[in-house]
C-alpha cells in the first residue's frame, strides 16, 4: 500500500508541512532523551527526515490494529535510536502517550531504553544488539514469502507485505549482518527493505576509524539491489528510493542515506559526542532555535504536525478492513486454506496434532536421540505445516531436514545440478531453509520467524556451536519467542572429534539464561516429550540437546513413563521399601541409563537407591514444592548427580553431602566409548563414587 501524501493546511506550503513533521519527530526525542538525562539523541535526529516518508509514504501499518497479520514489519535494527520508534508510534496513532514518551528509560514504562517486542505496541522485535535487527528481518521476509507462496491464489492475494529494516554503521560492522545479507540476496528475498542511516558516526569517533569498506559494493555482491542517496533531508530523493525498492521483485534492496547525526544541534551535529550522551540543555534549546522550533513547552506537537501523523489511522483502518473482506473472499474459494491461515494467524495448534507420535519399544542398543528427533520431526511435520527450519549446513549430522517437504529457495534459482536436496516442492513454498554455515544469522532469522507469526521455527547445529548463535538465542528468550533449538552432539560422547566439539560448559552456559528451556532427554521416549513440551510452549524458547552416540530405548515396564519429563525431572526407578532411600541418583541425557545399571549394582549391596531423571532443570523449578520435595527428598543420606558436562550448578540439587560426577575439563579425542570410560561415565566408576558417599 503506497500512502499519498495530503494536501498541506492553507496556511503553509507541503515542503513546510513536511519539515514541521521532521522537526516533531527530532524534538519529541530530544526532549525525552533529555527528560531522561538517559539516552542516544544523534540517530533520532539525523535520521527524522528518512522515517517521516517511509512511516507516511510507504509502509503499510494500521495504528489501531497493531497486531493485524497483514501489515508491513519495521525493524529498527539500530534500536539504540528507540526513541525516534516512539516518536513515531506516538504521532501516527499507537496507544502510546505523550506520558509514555515523557517516561522514557523509567522503571515500568512502556518506552524502554531499547524498543522490546510485547512492552510497546507496534514494536516487531526486540532489538538493540547491533545487526539482530537486520537478522530478524531477513526471517521476517522469508516468513512472508513462504505464506505468499503457501495460501496465495490466482485472484486472490491475502499475504503481500514487506519488511523495513533500519540500519546504521554498527549494524553493517557486525558479522551477522554480513551472514544474514548474504543469505537474503542468494533468496532473493524482494520484499525486504534495509535502509541505511549513513552518518559516518558511532560511539567512539568517526566510522572512519575501522570501517572504510564500499558498502554498496559489498551489498551488490551478496545480489541486493543498492541505491544511494545524498542527503538525509532530501525528503523527495528518499520517496523516490523507497519507491524504487519497492519496484525491485527479486533482489533485497539497501537504500544508503547520508544523514548528519543529531542534525540541528550547533555544536554537536556531525560529532560522535552526539550518538550516546543527552545533547544537554543549553545544546537542546540552542538546536531548536537553529532550527526554528519553540524552546518552551518541551513535547511539543504542533497541530498541523498531529493531524498530517494521524491520518494514517483512518488508512490503517481502511486497509485492515479490505484485507479482511480479501480473506472472507479466498474462504469461500479455498477453505480449507483459509481455515489453516486462520488458524495458524491464531497460534493454534491442530485438534490430535501429537496423536500419531511414536513410542519406541525397548532397546539395549537404542539409538541417538538425533535419530529418534528425526523421527519425531517427520511426523510432525505432516501434522503441522507450521513447522518450518534448517540447520547451519548440518542436515546430514543434526538429521533436521523435513522429507519431501522442498527447499526454501527462490524460484528463479535452478535445482539442477545441486547435491543435498531434501526432495519436494522447490522454491518459496519449501519448508526446509538451508542457512549455510551462519550460525548467528540462522539464529536472528528464526527470530524473525517467530515473531511474525503463523510458524513454529526451528533451527538446528552442534551444541558446541550453539555459543556462535548466543546473542540471538539471549534475544529469543528475552522476547519470550516460541523457537525450537535442536542441538545435537552433546557431551564427552561426541568422542573422536575431539574437544573443540565436546560441549562441556554449555549445558550450564544455556541453563543460566532466564526464559529458555534447557531440555536434555535420556533415551528415544524422552526425546518425543521433549519435543510436545517444545511445541506447546509457544511464549518460550527451547533447546533440545541430542547425542550423537546410540544411548539404550529404556524398558519403561520396569521404569516410570517418559511423560514425566513434563515435569523437569521425576523418579525414574525407586526401590521398594519404607522412608525415604539411602541414596539418590540424579542424571540427564546419555547418563540416565548408566545410573539405571549403577542403581541395579547398589541394590546387589544392600543400598536403597532412586534413580531421578533430570532433563529439564527450568520445568522442575516450577512446579509445586511439595512435588519437588517427592522427587528430591531432603531426608536423604547422599545424592549423586551425574553428567557429561561441568559440575557449576548441580551442588544446588545435591546439596552439602552429595557430589558430582561431571567434566570440569576439556575433552580428549577419543572413541566414545573410552571417552566414557576415562571420565568415570560407567555403571561400575558411579556405583563406586556412590559408595563412597554413603559409607
Amino acid at each position: 500500500m503506497r500512502t499519498l501524501t495530503p494536501r498541506a493546511p492553507r496556511h503553509m506550503t507541503q515542503t513546510q508541512l513536511d519539515e514541521l513533521c521532521v522537526n516533531t519527530i527530532r524534538f519529541l526525542a530530544a526532549d525525552a532523551i533529555q527528560r531522561a538525562n538517559s539516552g542516544h539523541p544523534g540517530m533520532p535526529m539525523g535520521a527524522a527526515g528518512i522515517a517521516y516518508v517511509l512511516w507516511t509514504r510507504h509502509l503499510s501499518h494500521a495504528p489501531r490494529h497493531p497486531e493485524w497479520f497483514d501489515r508491513d514489519r519495521f525493524v529498527l535494527s539500530a534500536g539504540h535510536g528507540s526513541m525516534l520508534l516512539y516518536a513515531l508510534l506516538h504521532l501516527t496513532g499507537y496507544p502510546l502517550t505523550l506520558e509514555d514518551l515523557k517516561a522514557f528509560r523509567q522503571w515500568g514504562s512502556r518506552t524502554p531504553g531499547h524498543p522490546e517486542a510485547g512492552v510497546t505496541p507496534g514494536v516487531e522485535m526486540t532489538t538493540g544488539p547491533l545487526g539482530q535487527g537486520i537478522g530478524a528481518g531477513v526471517g521476517l521476509a522469508i516468513a512472508e514469502a513462504h505464506l505468499a507462496a503457501r495460501f496465495n491464489r490466482p485472484g486472490h492475494t491475502v499475504i503481500d507485505h514487506r519488511t523495513w529494516v533500519l540500519a546504521s554503521d554498527g549494524d553493517l560492522m557486525e558479522g551477522v549482518a554480513a551472514e544474514a545479507c548474504s543469505l537474503a540476496g542468494h533468496l532473493g528475498l524482494g520484499k525486504l527493505v534495509v535502509v541505511y542511516d549513513d552518518n559516518q558516526v558511532s560511539l567512539a569517533g568517526s566510522t572512519g576509524l575501522g570501517f572504510s569498506e564500499d558498502v554498496a559494493g559489498r551489498f551488490a555482491s551478496y545480489g541486493w539491489h543498492t541505491q544511494r542517496v545524498a542527503d538525509g533531508n532530501d525528503l523527495a530523493a528518499i520517496d523516490s528510493a523507497l519507491a524504487a525498492a519497492c519496484a525491485e521483485a527479486t533482489r533485497p534492496s539497501l537504500v544508503i542515506v547520508r544523514t548528519t547525526i543529531a542534525y540541528g544541534a550547533p555544536h554537536k551535529a556531525g560529532r560522535y559526542e552526539a550518538h550516546g550522551a543527552p545533547l544537554g540543555v543549553d545544546e537542546v534549546r540552542a538546536a531548536k532555535a537553529q532550527l526554528g522550533w519553540p524552546t518552551e513547552p518541551a513535547f511539543w506537537v504542533p497541530p498541523e504536525a498531529a493531524a498530517r501523523f494521524h491520518t494514517a489511522v483512518a488508512q490503517g483502518d481502511a486497509a485492515v478492513q479490505d484485507w479482511r473482506a480479501r480473506l472472507e473472499a479466498y474462504a469461500k474459494a479455498y477453505p480449507a486454506e483459509a481455515a489453516e491461515l486462520r488458524r495458524r494467524i491464531a497460534g493454534e495448534l491442530p485438534t490430535a496434532w501429537d496423536a500419531g507420535l511414536p513410542e519406541f519399544p525397548p532397546d539395549a542398543k537404542g539409538i541417538p536421540t538425533r535419530k529418534a528427533s528425526e523421527h519425531v520431526m517427520q511426523m510432525l511435520a505432516e501434522a503441522l505445516p507450521e513447522l518450518i527450519g534448517g540447520s547451519a549446513d548440518l542436515n546430514p549430522s543434526c538429521l533436521t531436514w523435513l522429507k519431501d517437504h522442498g527447499d526454501f529457495q527462490s524460484p528463479a534459482r535452478s535445482p539442477e545440478g545441486l547435491q543435498g536436496r531434501v526432495g519436494g516442492a522447490w522454491g518459496f513454498e519449501g519448508r526446509n531453509l538451508h542457512f549455510g554455515v551462519r550460525e548467528h544469522a540462522m539464529g536472528a532469522a528464526i527470530n524473525g520467524l517467530a515473531a511474525h507469526g503463523a510458524f513454529i521455527p526451528y533451527g538446528a547445529t552442534f551444541l558446541v556451536f550453539s555459543d556462535y548463535l548466543r546473542p540471538a538465542l539471549r534475544l529469543s528468550a528475552l522476547s519470550h519467542l516460541g523457537t525450537i533449538w535442536i542441538f545435537t552432539h552433546d557431551g564427552i560422547g561426541v568422542g573422536e572429534d575431539g574437544p573443540t566439539h565436546q560441549p562441556v560448559e554449555h549445558y550450564a552456559a544455556l541453563r543460566a539464561m532466564p526464559g529458555l528451556l534447557f531440555i536434555r532427554p535420556a533415551d528415544a521416549n524422552e526425546t518425543v516429550w521433549a519435543w510436545r513440551v517444545a511445541i506447546e510452549n509457544r511464549h518460550r524458547p527451547t533447546v533440545l540437546a541430542l547425542t550423537r552416540q546410540p544411548v539404550p530405548t529404556l524398558d519403561r515396564s520396569r521404569l516410570a513413563a517418559a511423560e514425566g519429563l513434563r515435569r523437569g525431572a521425576y523418579i525414574l526407578h525407586a526401590e521398594p521399601g519404607q522412608g525415604p532411600p539411602d541414596l539418590l541418583l540424579i542424571a540427564t541425557g546419555s547418563e540416565v541409563p548408566l545410573a539405571v545399571d549403577a542403581a541395579a549394582l547398589l541394590s546387589a549391596q544392600g543400598l536403597r537407591t532412586r534413580v531421578v531423571s533430570m532433563p529439564c532443570w527450568q520445568l522442575f523449578e516450577e512446579q509445586p514444592e511439595e512435588y519437588r520435595e517427592a522427587v528430591l527428598p531432603q531426608a536423604v543420606r547422599a545424592r549423586l548427580a551425574i553428567e557429561t558436562g561441568v559440575s557449576l550448578g548441580w551442588h544446588r540439587w545435591v546439596g552439602p553431602n552429595g557430589a558430582v560426577i561431571g567434566v570440569d575439563r576439556f575433552g580428549a579425542s577419543a572413541p566414545a566409548t573410552r571417552m566414557m570410560q576415562e571420565f568415570g561415565f560407567t555403571a561400575d566408576a558411579i556405583a563406586a563414587r556412590a559408595l563412597r558417599l554413603v559409607r
